[in-house]
Parts: structure tokens; sequence; C-alpha cells
């Protein structure tokens, strides 16, 4: 017999002092302390029951939460490839398309009954029966592949395959299997039978390139979807199991094949008679016709991702209008094959001074090689980069007419030299910047400042890393010809950045206005940066000079390994490059040589001023007979006299001459011996006063 403890009793208490709990009753005899009785069954079964129901909640709602961000229900509206996109020159001629054939969604409640049930047929037959998982058809696919010995039928449902072309990847792992069944049941969930299957017809892939119900009925049967015969339904949902194989362009007898077995399977399943089966005749193709638009150009490549910006992620198929001009690009492409490049390459970029680019060859051929020498392609600028060195020293307070020390000079253990070892003592700026003097370039970016140098180069668009060392003056940090090519467009519009575009510039936000504002040169700064680019057309770059007012710069790499040519007359701003993909030397390359000349080529015919005759003057001129012309015009001799290493090299410029103290010799190595190559030691005298 026990007794509950009262208030008046003595307080017990466990083994070591402790008090026993308010609810305990103890032993009237002992004192000692008596549990409680243990609590039901059931109540220990709710308990745990609360906290499981509690943590499956907690799950859920992760899982929810995992599929609201990984799957989205509004991705599943938005096309499952890049739609196509046909880019139109500013005359409105297409140019270019890219993407894929991709129409409007259908609706099944405007199709007709057989076009669903042809899908259904041969891929998910009880898919209005089940929650987005078909065990019993996920049985005769196992049973069906095991008496197969291999894989024959799959036991996705409809559901799952949304799921997968629309949220995941084709990987089969059983990761990815999973997150198909957790998106199938999410998506059920969600959305009507109806919107599943609109969806899933909308984005399935029919070859061709064909994403789509909608694209695929005009694509193979010149009709729309809603018009669709049982024959044309069952041929099209026969394509969904191998559409690049199937495609009844490339293999007719396939896809007809097919065809049969989905009507079969209609008969099989009740959606068509076995008397209807009988009388149907094989669908007839009737091919829309396909286009001749290039698939890409230089120029296409480089504007495309601006383009599909614009279009945004839409179904029907986008034309969108560029800044290309028709004439000026032909007329760019026929003054590059024109211009005796040989086997070298050659790129051209066009823009009028406000960035908007006309005119843009990324190569000899695009299709030989789409690689983009305009855009892609960071070379060395040489002597163009000046232009930022001498802005630098006009800021600083300098003028056209101030003095600069064209002497030999070093720096450390750098010596920067000219171009044939010739030095004019103190001359003007603008005579400097007129013979491409590199000494009196290197004076002057350490005189204002490698900094300000960079920072000028900087305010005028370059994007590209710059060396922060005084050899950057001479042009040895990579750039592309865009971004030189609208530095220079800055000076011919007056303000800068210039940004080059190809799309015709848009209404921008007030935040955008502000934010992309433009910085004047100032009326002196202007015109005496005018003046140097004027005279150096009337010094290196005297090939380019035409009848209008014309302003530039030449620029040649160490070792002749690039020529340049880059400047603007009347409306236009173009850069011309040439060079090896290899950045091997090219003898007799200069930036006044063929590249002036491919400038003075194309900018006549732009502005059609007349032009002297060009050397070359078949289009399609065989790349033997322009290097056979080239090794007329480029000679370069080299032997050793008296213990000088002498070199002779003859060009389109005149005559060089070059004597070096020969080398002491080298033995040659042992047996044994480990032999390093020596480094490669950029030399920077090669551009300069008649380099260019």
């Amino acid at each position: 017999m026990s007794f509950w403890r009262s208030k008046s009793a003595p307080e017990p208490a466990l083994p070591g002092g402790v008090p026993a709990p308010e609810q305990w009753a103890f032993d009237p005899v002992t004192g000692e302390p008596i549990a409680p009785p243990a609590p039901p069954r059931w109540r220990i079964w709710a308990r745990r029951a609360k906290w499981a129901s509690l943590a499956m909640f907690v799950v859920f709602m992760l899982l929810v939460a995992w599929l609201a961000v990984t799957a989205p229900l509004s991705k599943s509206l938005k096309p499952i490839a890049p739609p196509s996109i046909t880019l139109l020159s500013e005359q409105g001629k297409p140019i270019a398309r890219k993407g894929a054939i991709i129409a409007a969604p259908v609706e099944v409640s405007k199709l007709p009954e057989h076009v669903p049930q042809a899908f259904m047929a041969i891929e998910d037959r009880r898919f209005y029966s089940h929650w987005g998982l078909d065990p019993r058809g996920l049985a005769r696919a196992m049973w069906t592949n095991a008496r197969a010995g291999g894989m024959r039928q799959g036991g996705s449902t409809i559901t799952q395959q949304l799921a997968k072309v629309a949220f995941l990847n084709s990987d089969r792992t059983a990761a990815r299997k999973l997150r198909e069944v957790f998106i199938a049941f999410w998506l059920e969930a969600w959305l009507s039978k109806d919107e599943i299957m609109a969806r899933y017809l909308s984005n399935v892939y029919f070859g061709d390139n064909v994403y789509g119900l909608r694209a695929a009925s005009v694509h193979y049967f010149n009709r729309q979807p809603e018009k669709l015969t049982i024959a044309q339904a069952a041929m099209l949902a026969g394509l969904l199991k191998a559409p690049s194989r199937l495609a009844p362009t490339v293999n007719l007898k396939g896809a007809q094949e097919r065809a049969e077995l989905v009507t079969a399977a209609m008969v099989e399943a009740g959606f068509i008679t076995e008397a209807e089966h009988r009388a149907l005749r094989p669908a007839r193709l009737d091919i829309r016709g396909i286009s001749d638009v290039k698939s890409g150009t230089y120029f296409a490549d480089w504007v495309l991702p601006e383009a599909r910006d614009k279009a945004g992620a839409v179904y029907a198929e986008q034309e969108v209008t560029t800044t290309l001009d028709d004439r000026l690009q032909k007329m760019a492409e026929n003054a590059a094959k024109r211009g005796g490049v040989g086997k070298a390459q050659v790129a051209i970029v066009v823009m009028k001074p406000n960035g908007q680019v006309v005119a843009m060859v990324g190569g000899k051929s695009y299709a030989d090689s789409t690689f983009n020498r305009a855009t892609q392609a960071k070379r060395q600028p040489g002597s163009t980069f000046k232009l930022f060195v001498y802005l630098a020293a006009l800021r600083s307070g300098m003028t056209p007419d101030s003095m600069i020390d064209d002497s030999p000079v070093v720096f450390d253990t750098w010596e920067p030299k000219n171009y044939g070892g010739r030095y004019r003592g103190n001359i003007t700026l603008k005579e400097a910047f007129a013979q491409s003097s590199n000494v009196a370039a290197v004076r002057l970016a350490h005189q204002v400042g490698i900094a300000k140098v960079i920072r000028a180069a900087r305010d005028l668009g370059i994007t590209s890393p710059l060396e922060d060392n005084l050899s950057v003056a001479l042009g040895t940090s990579g750039v592309t010809l865009l971004e030189l090519t609208s530095a220079y467009a800055s000076v011919a519009n007056e303000a800068y950045p210039v940004k080059a575009h190809g799309l015709p510039a848009g209404n921008s936000s007030w935040y955008d206005s502000l934010w992309d504002r433009q910085s004047g040169y100032g009326s002196r700064t202007l015109d005496d940066l005018r003046t140097l680019l004027a005279a150096s057309v009337n010094g290196t770059g005297r090939a380019a000079a035409l009848n209008s007012k014309t302003y530039g710069k030449t620029g040649t790499t160490q070792d002749s390994r690039d020529g340049l040519f880059v400047g603007y007359a009347g409306d236009l701003v173009t850069g011309v490059w040439v060079g090896n993909d290899d950045n091997s030397p090219i003898p007799g390359l200069t930036g006044g040589g063929i590249p002036a000349k491919i400038w003075r080529d194309f900018m006549s015919n732009a502005l059609d001023e007349p032009a002297e005759a060009i050397a070359v003057e078949e289009d399609n001129a065989s790349d033997e007979a322009l290097d056979a012309e080239n090794a007329a015009l480029n000679m370069s001799i080299e032997g050793e006299i008296g213990g000088m290493n002498v070199g002779v090299q003859i060009g389109p410029e005149g005559v060089r001459i070059n004597a070096d103290p020969a080398p002491a010799p080298v033995p040659a190595p042992r047996p044994g011996d480990r032999v390093t190559p020596p480094p490669v030691v950029p030399r920077l005298e090669d551009d300069g006063p008649g380099a260019d």
C-alpha cells in the first residue's frame, strides 16, 4: 500500500539527497519515493506519431521549396532550345539564321482527339488515370526488356518525360531518375492533365532541328496541328523514339514503319477501330521550303547574344534588325580579298563615330575558320597604342608643338630603340607622332606617368589588361581590333567612350543614360589629337591618304608579326589588322604597307572617292599568286661579314639595312647535356620611323 505525499509530510529524497518530483508517491514505512504508473502505450505511440508527423512535414516543406527553386512551373512553358532568330541587315536583308525551329504552344482542347491519343498509344496509354508514375507500364517495360535481353521499351510516363525535357538533363543515374519522379508528382499536383499534355507536346523534339508539335506539323506537313489527320499524327508520334534517325526528310521508310506501329497501338488501346486502321494510308510529306540563309557570319556570331536578349524567350521565330550595311560589308570583304595578304589572316572593323558597327571581317574565310579575329583575337597594337600616350601628354598641358628628345635613352636595363636606329634629336610631338618615334613615346610615358597613359586608354574604352610598365607605351599589351577601333571612333565622335554595338540604339532609361554618359575631350585637346592623327597619315601612314581629310595611325609589332592601320574619314571609322594566327613573323609587313592599302581601298570605295588602280583586281586571286606577289615585294637577305651580322630587307616602304655584332659561337651539346631553349624576349625596336 502506498500513499501520495501531502504538503505537511517530510520531503522525500532520492539516493544522494536529490528531492523527489512532486508527482511521485512515497512508501509510508520506508519513506522511499515510488515512481508513478507508466503512461498507457497508446500515449507513447501518439507522442511518437506527433514527432514523426512534424519531421515529415519539415521534409515535405523542404522538398516543396527545392522543387519551387529547381522546377518552377513557368519553366515548362519556356522553349527548351533557343528559338530560331533571323538577323537582318539595316536594309532588311537576311544575313544569318540561328537556333531551332519552334512555334507557339498547342492547346489540347483545340486538337483533334486522335492527336493526343496517338502519343498516348505509343508513349503512355494510362496517362489520364495515373499520378505521374505508372507501375503497370513500368512492369510491362521491364518484362519486355528482360525477354528481349536489352533495352527495348521505356517505362517513363508523359509526365516524367516532361519533367526530364523541361527540368533535367539526360544523365542515366539513379539520382536523376529520383528527381524526375519527384518533379513528376509535383507537376501532377499543380497542373491539370491537359496542361501537362500541352506542355509536353509543345516541348518534345521531332528531328530536323524542330521542337514542338506546332512547328513539326508545319515543317513536315505544312499545316497546323489542329488539322492533322490520324496518319500524320501517328507519324509525328512515332518520331519521338529516335527523332534524328527517323526524321522523314532523311529516313521516310523508317518513319512510315514507325507510324504503322503507332496506329496499331491506337487500335490496341481502343482509340481507333480496326476498320479505321485498315483504311489509313501513309501520310504524305509537304516539306516547307528550307531557307538558304547562312547559319553564321563573323558579324552574326558577335551580335547574336545581344539579339537573343532583345528577342526574349519566346516560341515564335524572331527577326532582329542589325546595324550591318549590305553595301559596306561587301566592300570590306572585297578589300580583304584584294589586300594581298597571302596565307596570312586579315580582320576589318567598320563603324560609325557613335559605335554603330556597319561591317566586319573576322578572317579570310568563315567557312574555314569561325574564329573572329576582329573581336576575339587579342594582339599587340604596336604604335596605334601611342594615341593614348599622346592623349595623356596633351592632358598634362603639352601641345603638338611641344619639344621631346628623340635620342637614345636607357630606363634601368631596358633601352627602347627606333626603327632602323635613326634618331632626330629634339623634335616636336607632331613630328614624333608622324614618324612614330619609339623613344619619344617612352620618354613621354615616363614624363607624364604610366598610370595616366593607362587611364587615357581606359577612358577611351580599352578594357583588356594592360601592363603597368613603360613598354606598354609601345603597344605590348594585347587588345582586340574592335576595342582599338572604338577608341579611335571617340576622336571622330568628339566624346568618349564609344561603345561598339550591332543593334540599333533604343530608348534608354534615365539610369542607363546617367551611367553611360560620355565625356568631351575639350576643344583644344580634340584639335591637337586630330592634328597628330593627320600628321601620321602624311608620315608613316601616307599609303592610306584619301582626297578627303584623313586621320589615322599605323602600327607594327616586333618582328613584323602584326600590321595595323586604324583611322577615320567622312562618317566612317575603320580598323585593319593583318597577321598570322600562330603569331609568326611576316617579312616586310608594316602597318603603313598592306594594312594601310587595304584601309584606303575600302574607304575610297565606301566614300565614293576615285582611287588608284589596285594591283590585285580579281576577287578570287589564289593564295599562291598573292604569296608570289608578296615575295617579290618583301625580300630579306641576311649574312655575316667580318664578324658582323648584316641584314638587308626590301619592302614596299623602301630598303632597310641592319648590322649587329655576330654572337660568339655556341659549342654543340655533348651527349647527356640538358638543352634549354632560350627565352623569347620581345624586341621593341622594330616599330618606329619607316616601320609603320
